[in-house]
């Protein structure tokens, strides 16, 4: 079997890293940190200029490209801790939209989003944190010809922005059955969002609360009370696409943290030449390689739609995190001092290792998904 990216995938790498190496610096980042919303309308342009917006999208409704190509960009992505909300619309949103929206919601927002022209979100995670369908608890009754919606969502990534949010809230029952999914076009009469300060400033988290919320029933998607099978599929592009972003983010720490091991010197000799810095950077080198092949067959079960997505999944998100966490833990060691300094970029990638450690489920919830399969 060839796990091996295509040639124009391989071209697609390359265009892709050229124009984030200028559209997206360290500068940027840092500047872009320290807005509000960690946004800029022209960067979100010059993604779209490139069709990244488009890609995985069907032609039916503007876009171009597969899954795959979508992996290759947000690993990219990963490496310059892309701010904004890029993951949370192509990774999150447009899969939920795929899997649950209706003709004419598919048509209306997957049509803005591939030509850059909208940006959405999901809204899952409650105050429980959890991400399985026991944590839904916000509600949605049933009112004359449409629904109101009642209660708090947390984490919500890049709701400042999002011209669309996908929710997920609870219509009857508990558990999986009764999950309803409900589109919703900007912010209506009740719906308030709200910044949270969080570690990685780099994307920014919002407190979405729904007070009496009228929705008609065309903000329904796919069937009620049958919404948690569409967006559990719709979980899986998204923990596939988080891999890929992390995996960037790791591969990035261990060559500037090799090419710091090559040239900072300590008794007259670079320090890579000494065990107690060579075999931290060879630890790491495994670790990424191993993250990138989980990742990697994630991504292919996807796009494929294997039988063990799922399960791959869950494999990989469990590795990944780990091996993120780890490489930017070892890199700011590796880098001594300066390493834990504000003004060097390793604090930055530790910080976005972290948040995506616990986005779309922690290891352990992970780990307890793999341990299921294995019917323990």
């Amino acid at each position: 079997m060839d796990f091996a990216f295509s040639e124009e995938q391989e071209m697609l790498r390359s265009s892709a890293r050229t124009l984030l190496s200028k559209a997206s610096p360290s500068a940027v980042v840092r500047k872009l940190m320290e807005t509000p919303d960690a946004y800029d309308e022209e960067l979100w342009k010059k993604l779209a200029e490139q069709g990244w917006t488009a890609l995985g999208i069907p032609e039916a409704y503007g876009g171009f490209g597969t899954f795959l190509d979508l992996i290759v960009v947000l690993e990219e992505t990963g490496r310059v801790l892309l701010p904004g909300p890029f993951f949370e619309t192509m990774g999150m949103a447009v899969p939920a939209l795929l899997e649950a929206g209706s003709e004419a919601q598919k048509k209306e927002v997957l049509g803005a989003i591939a030509e850059g022209k909208a940006r959405a979100t999901v809204a899952l995670t409650e105050p429980s944190g959890r991400w399985d369908a026991e944590g839904v608890t916000l509600t949605a009754q049933k009112s004359g010809e449409g629904w109101t919606l009642n209660g708090t969502k947390l984490f919500v990534p890049g709701a400042g922005v999002a011209d669309y949010v996908v929710v997920a809230a609870r219509t009857r029952g508990s558990g999986e059955e009764g999950v309803t999914l409900f589109l919703v076009k900007g912010k209506p009469k009740g719906m308030s969002v709200k910044a949270l300060s969080t570690l990685d400033m780099t994307h920014k988290w919002y407190e979405v609360k729904f007070d009496n919320v009228q929705l008609g029933d065309d903000a329904v998607m796919g069937e009620p009370d049958k919404g948690w099978a569409p967006l559990r599929r719709a979980l899986d592009w998204a923990t596939a696409g988080l891999c890929a972003e992390m995996v960037g983010g790791a591969q990035k720490v261990l060559e500037d943290s090799v090419e710091y091991a090559k040239t900072r010197q300590q008794f007259g000799k670079p320090i890579g030449i000494y065990q107690a810095v060579s075999h931290k950077l060879a630890d790491m080198l495994l670790e990424v390689e191993s993250a990138k092949s989980v990742t990697y067959y994630a991504a292919w079960t996807v796009d494929a739609d294997a039988p063990d997505r799922s399960l791959a999944c869950s494999i990989a998100k469990a590795y990944t995190s780990d091996a993120y966490r780890h490489a930017t833990g070892s890199g700011i060691q590796v880098h001594g001092g300066i390493g834990f300094t504000w003004e060097h970029d390793m604090h930055l990638y530790f910080k976005r290792a972290k948040a995506s450690e616990v986005t779309l489920g922690d290891p352990t919830y992970h780990r307890e998904l793999v341990a299921e399969a294995l019917d323990l």
